[in-house]
């Protein structure tokens, strides 16, 4: 690989520094850098952005695509929890997620899934035991264990999760959490298990305790799920032990930015410029062991250029010593790929979708979706029967939901939901995580099944039923991810978004919404495809209500 030299200023992070100098790069590392007091360029160079946690499947994309859309923003890695495509294809899915990923410039971390399935409550299309786990554990592109999800599993002592928990000790590598609401004694529970990190703190004081209990807490800002206005302090009092993930992001929102919003957001409130960076360049190198460079010399060369340190504008972005972006376009090269599946149903009939109304019970449990958060609230409705069933009622927001197996044959699981405000149609998708059954809602049961069977037909997508129209995403990979090229992936998915939000829905993102509606380890209320599930008592209930 050939020399070259770049002269600018350069952001020493740990030094909290900046000071002209000439970086000289050769056989993809940082061979030195010289500081110098002649006239340099008005640019910046900086180590690269990482995002903390981010399931690369619910960009919609293949690994490869994430990374050519991701460096024009100036991200040069990522922790990546593959256990989306774990739960369709096992570890299958999570060998396509590490071959694919190798084939392109860009520091992906991927992690040994923790969960898989999530529950015993769902069907999911294969399983991951402690021997599985151990051996991705023992591999050395495998970084990490994936999220604890089971967090009452670890609170209980559950030989199997502990087992878990003990093969990545035994190879010496991180373990993830996921602790939605657990606070003071039982947070410290949690984490003397071994849990290093969480990033589902919802508030301020949930994620202090979390701190104080020996945790590394990641401020989320996904496409659903949105905890940087309450988590933001953290920058100036921990920035040692904080740092930026989106956990969640689709094509659109990644087209637009990654982890520089972040960024431009933190110096907008205020906070030192060397907090920030530690917590968006430098602590998930150091917590992960990423072999991404931190502009050391012989450090791996890759760093940004920026024009300004208010915002951040990406000029360039070198990974290896590899120009990757350039003025806002990617140098990456497209990879094609085999997609693998796991699709294993056949086509409903609208009386699938009947709920029967119970003679002697007036009301229904609804779930209530809430916008930017992935719990739900539970809630209880009068819903009028017509012909002995229960439907959807558009005048109070109270629209029928269903979960599908896709694995296998069997019947729908049927609830209610509120705040997706369609006032006909549905939509429908077959990531609903995290077991990725289909999953919709609907003004009808006809459109519903229209839905349903769209994705059917096309083993797996998104979808939008509109009167005669039927709009369709297809990702046939696991039926998560497109094949194809991600900036046409965006496009697509925005005109989808527009399609679901013009029937009504007044959701931010409902398509990410609906897919966090069958995750059994968010509270309170979910649905699963055997049926609807309290979360708090991490037990099944009934949809109606005495």
């Amino acid at each position: 690989m050939n020399a070259l030299q770049l002269a600018g200023i350069v952001v020493d992070i740990p030094g909290r520094r900046t000071f002209p100098a000439v970086v000289s790069v050769a056989g993809g590392k940082i061979a030195g850098i010289t500081a110098t007091d002649q006239p340099v360029p008005q640019r910046y160079i900086l180590p690269g952005f990482i995002d903390a946690h981010v399931h690369v499947e619910s960009s919609m994309l293949i690994p490869s695509e994430f990374a050519r859309m991701a460096v024009v923003h100036g991200t040069v890695g990522s922790v990546s929890d593959p256990h989306e495509i774990a739960n369709v294809c096992g570890e299958k899915g999570v060998e396509f997620m590490l071959e694919n990923g190798r084939q392109v410039p860009f520091r992906f971390c991927f992690g040994a899934p923790s969960c898989v399935p999530a529950t015993v409550f769902e069907t999911a299309g294969d399983a991951i035991g402690p021997e599985g786990v151990a051996r991705l554990l023992q591999r050395p592109d495998i970084y990490y264990l994936s999220e604890m999800m089971n967090f009452p599993g670890v609170l209980q002592g559950d030989p199997e999760v502990m087992a878990k928990i003990a093969a990545a000790r035994q190879y010496g590598k991180p373990v993830d959490g996921h602790a939605p609401g657990l606070r003071g004694e039982i947070a410290a529970q949690y984490a003397s298990a071994g849990i290093s990190t969480d990033h589902e703190c919802f508030t301020l004081d949930e994620a202090l305790d979390k701190l104080a209990a020996g945790m590394h807490i990641l401020i989320r800002e996904g496409s659903a799920a949105r905890n940087f206005e309450a988590l933001e302090p953290l920058i100036a009092t921990h920035h040692q032990r904080v740092m930026f993930c989106s956990d969640d992001k689709h094509p659109d929102n990644l087209e637009e930015g990654h982890i520089n919003l972040l960024v431009k957001r933190a110096l907008a409130k205020g906070h030192d410029l060397f907090n920030i960076l530690q917590a968006a360049c430098v602590n998930p190198v150091r917590h992960y062991g990423i072999p991404a460079g931190l502009l050391r010399v012989g450090d791996p060369a890759d760093f940004i250029i920026t024009d300004n340190l208010s915002d951040f504008n990406i000029l360039e972005t070198w990974i290896g010593g590899v120009q990757v972006a350039a003025e806002g376009k990617t140098l990456i090269a497209p990879v094609p790929v085999e997609p693998i599946n796991r699709f294993h149903c056949t086509a409903k009939s609208e009386g699938d979708f009947r709920v029967p109304a119970p003679a002697d019970i007036s009301t229904v449990q609804v779930i209530e979706a809430l916008d930017g958060q992935l719990i739900t609230h539970p809630l209880t409705f009068q819903l009028k029967a017509t012909n002995g069933y229960l439907n959807s009622d558009i005048s109070q927001d109270v629209l029928k939901m269903t979960v599908v197996n896709r694995y296998q044959n069997a019947p729908p699981a049927m609830a209610f939901i509120r705040n997706f405000g369609l006032r006909s149609g549905a939509i429908a998708s077959t990531v609903a995580h995290d077991s990725h059954n289909i999953i919709a809602v609907g003004a009808d049961d006809e459109s519903i099944r229209r839905a349903v069977n769209a994705l059917i037909g096309a083993e797996g997508g998104i979808c939008v039923i509109d009167g005669d129209n039927e709009y369709i995403l297809p990702l046939p990979v696991a039926g998560l991810m497109s094949a194809g090229d991600g900036y046409d992936t965006a496009r697509r998915y925005s005109q989808l978004d527009k399609a679901a939000k013009a029937l009504g829905s007044r959701l931010d993102a409902p398509f990410m919404t609906l897919s966090f509606m069958a995750l059994l380890v968010i509270p309170h209320l979910k649905l699963s495809d055997r049926g609807l599930f309290d979360g708090d008592r991490f037990a099944f209930t009934e949809l109606a209500q005495a």
